[in-house]
């Protein structure tokens, strides 16, 4: 009895060991430019660099000047790690803002912000906003949700499916030792 006990407690910690601690969120540890820069031209793209791939679909970038003026040009590309964006010419001189929000490899959004400061004043001018897209809701594109998805192979219901074997081994555990007991007992 007690070498089964002894097999099914190392099977148990076997598979406790096989399964991966959880992702963490996912952390900016580069941006281009720097943050706190300060920079006698402006960019033409900013570009973030993560710990961990970001998932595509819900990355966005904004750039933010000093009088409150958006400045991103086009949409917010993901490569992996990286996310940016396209900058329009900067005008005035001052800190810009370079604002984001991902949906992190382990499904949390993650947001925050890196600042540069223009030195010199540049001829661009920002954009102007359009009624029509603030007024429309955005939806997020469900087809990179669906390929994210499907790359990802399901990896939370490995995590139920251990658990569950988990349950169902730590029950015949119980029941073997229960009908071990009533065998070995007199009549």
């Amino acid at each position: 009895m007690r070498r089964l006990l002894t097999v099914l407690l190392l099977a148990c910690a076997a598979l406790l060991g096989a399964v991966t601690p959880a992702q963490a969120h996912n952390v900016l540890i580069g941006s281009d430019p720097q943050d706190g820069a300060r920079l006698a031209a402006g960019p033409e793209r900013i570009t973030l660099t993560f710990d961990q791939s970001a998932r595509q679909g819900f990355a966005q970038i904004s750039v933010t000047g000093p009088d409150g003026t958006r400045w991103e040009d086009g949409k917010t590309t993901v490569d992996g790690a990286k996310v940016s964006v396209g900058v329009r010419p900067l005008g005035p001189a001052g800190q810009y803002v370079v604002g984001y929000r991902i949906l992190s490899s382990d499904g949390h959004p993650v947001a925050d912000k890196v600042t540069f400061t223009l030195t010199t004043a540049g001829t661009g001018t920002a954009a102007q906003p359009d009624p029509a897209a603030s007024a429309a809701p955005q939806t997020p594109d469900l087809s990179a949700q669906a390929a994210e998805a499907a790359q990802n192979g399901g990896a939370g219901m490995a995590v139920l499916w251990i658990v569950g074997a988990l349950v169902l081994l730590g029950g015949a555990t119980v029941v073997a030792l229960r009908r071990g007991g009533e065998r070995g007992a007199p009549r």
